[in-house]
Parts: C-alpha cells; structure tokens; sequence
C-alpha cells in the first residue's frame, strides 16, 4: 500500500514545473527525487540495489556508450551512439586511470555478447566499481530499443549513507508523466525494503536547480 499522498505530490510537481518556468535556464533540469532512509544499518543490513524501468524516459539525453562487436558498432553508427569496439578498449591497456575516465564520461554502457565476456580481462573491475556494469545486448534485438530502455531505467544502491537520489523526470515533461514516474520508483523502492515504509524518513522532489520539495 503506497503511503504517497496523490496530492502532495502533484502540488509539488506543479511547484517545480511552474518554477522552472519563471527560471528559464540554458538547460532542460532534471527532476530528482532524494530519499533518506531510517532504522537501516548499512553495516549489517542487506544493502539493497535494484532497476526499474519507468513509464517515461526522464532523461532523454543520457550518455550512453556501446561496446561493440562489428555488428553493434554499425548499428551504432546508424542512430549516433556513441561506442568503442574491443580494439579501442585494448587501448585503454586496463589503466585504471583511463577506465575511471571512461567510466565517468557515460551514464552507462551496453555491451555486445562476444565483447561483454571479455569486459574483465580488457577493463578490470573499474566499470563494476563505478556501478556502471554493460548490459547486454543480442543481434535479435532492437539496438535504438535497448537504448530507449536503459534510459528508462532508474537503478537503486544502498551504498554506505542513508541518503540517494535517482533521476525520476525532467522540467519538459507532462506533470502527469512525472507523476507516474514518481509513484513507480518510489513503490520499487518501498520494495527493496525490509520493513517497506517503515524504513522510509523522508522523500524530496527537487529540479537540478530548484528547492527541495518533501512528498513524505
């Protein structure tokens, strides 16, 4: 049962969309939703991490990279993803500095089957540690699908503090898809808890450059 008052939530987007109009920046801001969790032991809880993919994309121009096979950089090529075949990975001769940098530079990566098992012995751990793992991707799918979709997808990680944030919209989009974008994550996230809503302390909603809002 989600404890998400419709109301509250659809006044704050209001607030935020309305606020970013009078506001105009040099960009499209990204709606975040910041939540802090409560009777939660990072040290000897489980720390929970999971992926849902939303109803609408909230961040259309997320950085994306393909590490491909012949195929998949071809494809790539076509619809303008950025990508790297196993030779320009060679290249990066598993020097952690350069594989931060990588890492730092894309929101996350999509990796062909024949490249994606090689991914350990070419990079190292470093893409694992920065939580940017690819996902993989067949020749029987759709390559600009998959793109669509990683995008869609917002990924929850308990790391070692009670706080995070996920990407949840953006000021350009209907009030009405940042509603439902809204409930679904936060209804995963409850998910991912052991005592669900028990565990929840507070719930903010913020643009890139607004104030917060709280909606729990």
């Amino acid at each position: 049962m989600s404890k998400l008052q419709s109301d509250a939530l659809r006044e704050a987007i209001s607030t935020i969309v309305t606020q970013s109009k009078e506001k105009q920046r040099k960009f499209t801001e990204t709606i975040e939703l910041q939540i802090g969790l409560k009777n939660y032991d990072p040290q000897k809880d489980k720390r929970f991490s999971g992926s849902v993919k939303l109803p609408h994309i909230p961040r259309p121009k997320m950085k994306i990279c393909m590490l491909g096979d012949a195929q998949h950089v071809e494809e790539a090529e076509k619809i303008g993803l950025d990508y790297m075949d196993v030779e320009a990975l060679k290249k990066l001769n598993k020097n952690k500095k350069l594989v931060k940098k990588l890492a730092k530079k894309y929101h996350a990566f999509l990796a062909s089957e024949s490249v994606i098992k090689q991914i350990p012995r070419l990079l190292g751990p470093g893409l694992n540690k920065a939580g940017k793992f690819p996902t993989l991707v067949t020749h029987q799918e759709s390559l600009e699908s998959k793109v669509n979709e990683t995008k869609a997808m917002v990924k929850f990680q308990l790391k070692k503090v009670l706080c995070m944030g996920v990407a949840v919209g953006n000021v350009a989009m209907e009030e009405k898809q940042i509603f439902q974008n809204v409930q679904m994550s936060v209804n995963f996230l409850v998910s991912l808890l052991k005592k669900n809503w028990q565990n929840v302390r507070c719930l903010y909603l913020k643009s890139t450059m607004g104030p917060s809002n709280r909606i729990f």
